[in-house]
């Protein structure tokens, strides 16, 4: 299994990062709507650019394997906030599978906080040069 180790490790990025990159592209092309959302659950539309960039922005550099244990951290905080903020009707069962999709996910970055990107990465890259 050793062998497989970093390829894997590139796979587990990507499949982390997608969601992210497609939502933050998504909420670039559904701004108004995505702000109206934010605003129906109490969460100022203010901060949309923030959420944005963390989800592009972090989405791409764990995808590329760069910074990736500063981005792994807020990608996981990102996680658990938007469990706790947009994810808690727990009558409704579509809310319930959100809320443990974003738990999940928050522990598949705090992961590769723990044990780094793999050197098929630009950081495993950077290590060994």
């Amino acid at each position: 299994m050793a062998r497989f180790q970093h390829p894997v490790a590139l796979l587990a990025r990507l499949f982390l990062a997608y969601i992210f990159i497609i939502e933050g592209w998504t909420k670039i092309n559904s701004y108004t709507t995505t702000a109206e959302y934010m605003l129906a659950n109490g969460v100022s539309a203010k901060l949309l650019p923030l959420v944005i960039l963390t989800e592009l922005g972090g989405g791409i550099l764990i995808a590329a394997g760069f910074m990736t244990r500063y981005a792994a951290v807020a990608l996981a905080g990102f996680c658990l906030l938007t469990a706790l903020l947009f994810h808690t009707d727990f009558s409704d069962f579509e809310q319930v599978i959100n809320f443990n999709k974003n738990i999940a996910m928050a522990g598949g970055f705090l992961a590769l906080l723990a044990f780094g990107p793999g050197s098929w990465s630009i950081d495993g890259w950077r290590k060994r040069s």
